[in-house]
């Protein structure tokens, strides 16, 4: 019999040239992504950077540097503190509603029964509409002149005359926060859904063969599986609220009296509508920027924390 001739262990240069070869077809699949993310993050950020630092009026470009002033004239802004509380006040209710509704559409249509289906598709039909065509369509809804809620609410007695539902700052808030809880509501339930179904049975199974019931089952052993599902949402929902600028600047243009500004509102207003400065535009966006990123590294270390204990 001819003797086993055993493999010859490949030498370093082979084992090196095999290694570049797999970097370069990392680098070829990772290059186009990185491509885009250059051209359409980093650059545009380097750019607003810039504007920030700079006297830059929208119709005569970049004068030349002017900082910190355009920092100043941002924080010193007479509607721009106005408009923090009321983004955070918008972004708390939103949020709140948002992940509790969510939730509980979530809970509702993950049991099995005949009318799952179709209430899963009800819900979800709103998340199909763009925001901006929702916020249309509930302008129109919303019309004293043309929409059909106000008539309704005359015929069935519950106003006097014609509603306004957009007049005060108080039903101006909550007819857009109606809105975003119509038109988001089933993302939400969709993503929590996702989160329960991965929740092995066995588990909730053991929990109620101990012997807890169906609200000790719930806040002991589903509520802590859920928390990645939960945490995603909430910075989902905080990232989306604190850049809300569709709804209210279609329903409200940030009326009445100003009540209803968002932040992003008020970078639209100063770069384009009345001052028409791009530097202070874009130093508001930066702080902007700034506090997404906090709030968000924020949220993933507590829920980090929240998975270590």
């Amino acid at each position: 019999m001819p003797a086993k001739t055993s493999a010859r262990p490949p030498t370093r240069p082979a084992v090196v040239a095999v290694a570049r070869r797999r970097a370069l077809h990392g680098w070829g699949y990772a290059a186009p992504t990185a491509l885009l993310v250059v051209g359409l993050f980093v650059l545009p950020v380097l750019l607003v950077g810039q504007m920030s630092l700079s006297d830059w009026p929208l119709l005569s470009g970049n004068q030349g540097l002017n900082a910190p002033q355009n920092y100043v004239d941002a924080l010193t802004h007479r509607f721009f503190w106005d408009s923090v509380v009321f983004t955070l006040k918008y972004t708390v209710i939103a949020t709140v509603l948002l992940i509790g509704l969510g939730l509980g559409l979530a809970l509702l249509v993950q049991e099995s029964s005949r009318w799952s289906a179709v209430l899963r598709t009800s819900i979800l039909v709103p998340s199909a509409l763009g925001l901006a065509s929702a916020s249309l369509l509930f302008y129109a809804l919303y019309s004293p002149q043309v929409g059909p809620l106000s008539p309704l609410l005359q015929r069935l007695g519950l106003a006097d005359g014609p509603v306004s539902f957009l007049g005060s700052p108080d039903s101006a808030l909550w007819s857009t926060v109606f809105l975003v809880v119509w038109r988001f509501a089933g993302f939400y339930m969709l993503l929590l859904m996702v989160g329960l179904q991965g929740i092995p049975h066995e588990v909730i199974e053991a929990a109620r063969m101990d012997g807890a019931n169906r609200w000790q089952s719930f806040a002991h052993v589903t509520l802590p599986l859920l928390r990645p599902s939960l945490a995603l949402c909430t910075v989902l929902c905080v990232t989306g609220s604190l850049l809300a600028f569709d709804q209210f600047y279609i329903l409200t243009k940030g009326g009445p009296d100003n009540s209803t500004l968002t932040v992003v509102q008020l970078i639209y207003n100063v770069a384009f509508q009345g001052q028409n400065d791009l530097g202070i535009a874009a130093a508001l966006s930066i702080v902007v920027l700034v506090v997404l990123v906090v709030v968000n590294v924020a949220q993933m270390r507590a829920m980090r924390a929240g998975q270590e204990d």
